[in-house]
């Protein structure tokens, strides 16, 4: 991998990840943009005991551009964009409308290739491999930041999401503080540790859930299950079998393995629906939409989670769409919304099973 770094016309960073060494990046960004303002800051809610971004400038950004004026593709003759060079294979650039910024965190968005009509399920094992190598290096960079506190990969796929730009794209938040969900987990381990006499509360559901007939796909190194309270109709929980606290812990087999299992994975929620779903899907069906969230040890002091260090936690990755049926949504209702009780109409059991009949031959 080959990362070059270099800044756009409005100040912000961009940086190009490559697979080959010899690859030379010199293109400058030719957009008359002034230096970015942004009005972004954290609010903290005293009654909830957690934190809101309030972004305004946020409601000016690209909104579903046509695909010749796609500001993630690259920039081609007179057609101008996000990425001053012709081509890339992964690129990673400061959000131009960040929910976080300054001293409230950073925002950064991360281009998954240059072919605007693909999809992370359609990169090669190599192209997977440089993305994976990309968020590392980006939640080890941005963790040095003073500011940051917790470092959070993701991505959005899909309209019924909330997706605005169609390009294959994720983004990495970095937050000024441990977010309420990481916060829960913590939790979680300083109880079951203490009730156990020092049991991880990760190894012990690890062994749980890959002992049920929920696991999906399981490589030598990975293992992919739908968790026993999933939250959502299709949602599956990839896990390395040798706990990590993060993305750079990770080994160099866990990291060679990482696509097969991973664009396998991928490919199945694709087909969930266009297969059949139980013989109510449709041929014609679109992709999928989903969520894929790394979950990662916080870099801040745990002293507030009793004697949890990071090595107690385990990286995972958690991948769910919102679509429960062909032509259905779940939507977050007044029990989700209103009390954060998920209700699932789909059964864990029955969401492995078809993820498990829908493997590629």
């Amino acid at each position: 991998m080959k990362k070059t770094s270099t800044r756009l016309a409005d100040g912000r960073e961009l940086i190009y990840y490559d697979l080959r060494d010899d690859t030379v990046r010199t293109a400058a960004d030719r957009r008359p943009l002034d230096r970015t303002v942004t009005t972004s800051e954290i609010r903290r809610d005293v009654l909830l005991g957690d934190s809101v971004a309030i972004a305004s400038h946020r409601q000016g950004r690209t909104y579903h551009p046509p695909a010749d004026e796609c500001p993630l593709c690259p920039t081609r003759g007179e057609r101008l964009s996000e990425i001053p060079d012709s081509s890339y294979d992964v690129v990673v650039f400061e959000n131009r409308f960040p929910s976080l910024a300054g001293d409230s965190g950073r925002c950064e968005v991360v281009c998954f290739t240059s072919d605007h009509d693909a999809s992370f399920a359609d990169l090669t094992g190599e192209q997977a491999r440089l993305v994976l190598d990309a968020w590392t290096d980006r939640t080890s960079e941005l963790s040095h930041l003073p500011s940051v506190e917790q470092v959070f990969c993701f991505e959005n796929r899909g309209e019924e999401i909330g997706v605005t730009l169609g390009h294959p794209h994720g983004q990495i938040y970095a937050y000024p503080f441990t977010t309420p969900r990481t916060a829960l987990m913590l939790r979680s381990i300083a109880a079951h540790k203490e009730a156990t006499g020092g049991e991880n509360l990760f190894d012990a559901v690890l062994r749980r859930e890959t002992a049920d007939r929920r696991v999906v796909l399981e490589g030598e190194h990975w293992v992919a299950f739908v968790p026993y309270a999933a939250h959502w109709p299709y949602e599956v929980h990839l896990y390395p079998k040798r706990r990590v606290p993060d993305l750079l812990a990770l080994d160099e087999a866990a990291r060679t393995e990482f696509p097969q299992v991973y664009l396998e994975l991928l490919r199945r929620f694709d087909r969930i629906f266009a297969a059949g779903d139980g013989g109510r899907g449709a041929a014609d069906e679109p992709r999928t939409p989903y969520i894929a969230a790394w979950h990662q040890a916080p870099f801040g002091a745990l002293e507030e989670f009793d004697g949890v260090t990071r090595d107690d936690f385990a990286l995972h990755l958690e991948l769910f769409t919102i679509r429960r049926t062909s032509g259905k949504l779940k939507f977050l209702a007044g029990s989700e919304s209103g009390m954060n009780v998920f209700i699932n109409d789909v059964p864990p059991e029955r969401a492995a099973e078809r993820l498990r009949e829908v493997a590629s031959s």
